[in-house]
């Protein structure tokens, strides 16, 4: 289904900007340059906000994630804003019973572990993504010409959080439900995408101009395993958004092993993290894809004239690849100080 003559992107006059052009294999002359986590706890005025709100409350409040999403695209003058959500808000709006634990992360009461568990997840009915739609909405009428990102967790990951019922850095559980029961696994992974797709599609058809999909924990996986059981639900999850023709990121962390299979299940853009080099990463997939990164966020902490020389080195290194974003190699640290994120939107934009 096309995107709506309303998006956007449709509209009279509309000049796709420098974020939508890089993604596309276009070099601006400007290097567009955003932040993962961007919005979030290294902000005083999105703490002071968030103040007595649950964190998936305030995902799901259409005013609250609307104006999370804005705040840094106001104070730091990044290329592009990214919509303020949850891994586990799809899951959640399904039905779900998840919630977030200070110091762990989303935490499941119920694990899903058998294939009677995954025959009891509940569908995700369309109408409950209307928050989505809103916020989203609301978002990019205020944004201009500045660019939204869609979010959205990839199926392995919010498949790993459903198994293991937390977050867990090597998803035993989940490895080994992959193999023991691959049936269960195909049906649990189809029903983690279905939810996923639909979640990114509802984001781009309220006003999104890109989708970006986050695979926070494939970095466990073999790229055997990665490619035999998880890249085809990944590609499953894709499918309708990629019919409405935005530009397609796709994320993981230490994934560069796997870069060439993410590739393969044909997005515009690849992220790459800190523990690759992007030229590294371009001999990997190859000059016909655009990579996005990938600043250490560990040197956020350092003295600028050691940030200042790895940010020409990741600008130096990205200019193998056909276009770059300049992007984290990871999220933004809650305790990073914002004026350093501020002056590296400065830095990057005057280099060109």
């Amino acid at each position: 289904m096309p995107l709506h003559p309303t998006h956007p992107t449709l509209a009279d006059g509309y000049s796709p900007p420098a974020l939508i052009r890089a993604y596309r294999g276009e070099r601006p002359a400007t290097t567009p340059v955003w932040f993962m986590r961007q919005a979030g706890r290294s902000l005083p005025e999105y703490r002071a906000l968030r103040v007595g709100t649950d964190m998936l409350d305030s995902c799901l409040n259409p005013e609250l994630a609307s104006e999370i999403t804005l705040q840094p695209v106001r104070r730091h003058g990044v290329d592009a804003g990214i919509f303020f959500s949850d891994i586990v808000i799809p899951v959640r709006l399904a039905g779900v019973d998840v919630r977030i634990v200070a110091g762990r992360g989303p935490v499941l009461e119920n694990p899903v572990r058998s294939a009677a568990d995954v025959r009891g997840l509940p569908p995700l009915d369309p109408a409950a993504l209307s928050p989505i739609r809103e916020a989203v909405a609301a978002t990019v009428a205020q944004l201009g010409p500045t660019p939204l990102i869609g979010f959205a967790g990839a199926p392995y990951t919010l498949a790993s959080y459903l198994v293991e019922g937390g977050p867990s850095k090597e998803q035993l559980k989940t490895r080994a439900l992959m193999h023991s029961d691959p049936e269960t696994w195909a049906a649990l992974l189809i029903w983690c995408a279905d939810i996923t797709g639909a979640f990114l599609t509802a984001q781009i058809e309220a006003g999104a101009s890109a989708g970006q999909l986050f695979d926070s924990w494939a970095g466990s996986l073999s790229l055997a395993d990665y490619t035999a059981h998880v890249a085809p639900f990944s590609a499953r999850a894709l499918e309708p958004v990629r019919e409405l023709g935005v530009p397609l990121v796709h994320f993981g962390v230490g994934t560069g092993e796997l870069l060439g299979a993410m590739r393969d299940i044909e997005v515009d853009a690849l992220g790459v993290d800190w523990r690759l080099p992007l030229d590294e990463a371009v001999r990997r997939v190859g000059p016909d894809v655009t990579l996005q990164g990938n600043i250490d966020p560990a040197l956020l902490q350092a003295p600028w004239p050691v940030l200042e020389a790895h940010i020409l080195d990741v600008l130096a290194r990205g200019r193998a690849a056909r276009a770059h974003v300049v992007n984290l190699g990871h999220g933004v640290p809650p305790d990073t100080d914002p004026g350093v994120l501020t002056r590296i939107v400065e830095f990057v934009h005057s280099r060109d």
